[in-house]
């Protein structure tokens, strides 16, 4: 008597297992149309965007050579907005554009960046402000494929074309890549490009180059890489 009682009181146990198992199903179903339906999105939006024209310099930081590239860029594409990722010294930059005569209104300076991850993850939210469809990357052949890579998981996540440009450096490189580095930021780089969908960091030091205070740098001390010749 008591073993049908026991069985009989195990029923709503059993129903709402199987109610939150229903649940559980559903939201997978409803998780994996979504996934479908983004990428497929995503997939349309990069195909678009790589035919056209380069909306944005994304210049990673780690040799003074890639900011004299881009200020030379700058000069043939005035329009076209820069985001330097972690560079040089602000007055150093500062230095190369007004050296180039190219113009700065049109270039901004992140300071949050530490890593070659944090170039992007600071760097999607300001590309997102700009509306950018299609970035040329600017780096050196030492942080390649790496450097690559990243972009191509991160941004693309958003739907933003990557082409690359590899500058030459002079002297000691600014990247040493070796392969457990790269399969660790790989790794976190494809979790963040979920996450950054709906997470937006934001960086409290982004200055426009016009911005820049050479009249107070002049009473401070800093150093230039050499190779800029400044």
């Amino acid at each position: 008597m008591n073993h049908k009682v026991t069985k009989f009181n195990n029923i709503p146990r059993i129903n709402t297992l199987l109610k939150r198992w229903k649940i559980l199903r559903k939201i997978k179903i409803g998780l994996g149309v979504f996934l479908c339906i983004w990428l497929v999105f995503t997939t349309i939006t990069l195909v678009s965007a790589s035919s056209k024209p380069v909306d944005a310099f994304f210049v990673l930081g780690g040799s003074i050579r890639r900011e004299i590239f881009v200020a030379k860029l700058i000069k043939q594409h005035p329009q076209i907005k820069t985001l330097i990722s972690r560079g040089s010294p602000d007055p150093c930059i500062w230095l190369i554009f007004q050296r180039e005569l190219a113009l700065m209104s049109n270039v901004w300076l992140e300071k949050c960046a530490d890593s070659t991850f944090s170039n992007f993850y600071y760097g999607i939210p300001i590309l997102h402000r700009w509306h950018v469809h299609k970035v040329m990357l600017i780096t050196s052949p030492t942080h390649l494929p790496r450097a690559k890579w990243l972009a191509q998981i991160m941004l693309g996540a958003h739907g933003i074309w990557v082409e690359t440009e590899a500058v030459q450096e002079q002297g000691i490189p600014g990247n040493r890549e070796s392969w457990p580095k790269t399969g660790l930021d790989v790794t976190r780089s494809l979790f963040w490009a979920g996450l950054s969908q709906i997470i937006q960091p934001e960086c409290s030091q982004v200055t426009n180059l016009t911005d820049v205070d050479m009249k107070s740098w002049q009473h401070r001390s800093f150093k230039c890489e050499r190779q800029g010749n400044l």
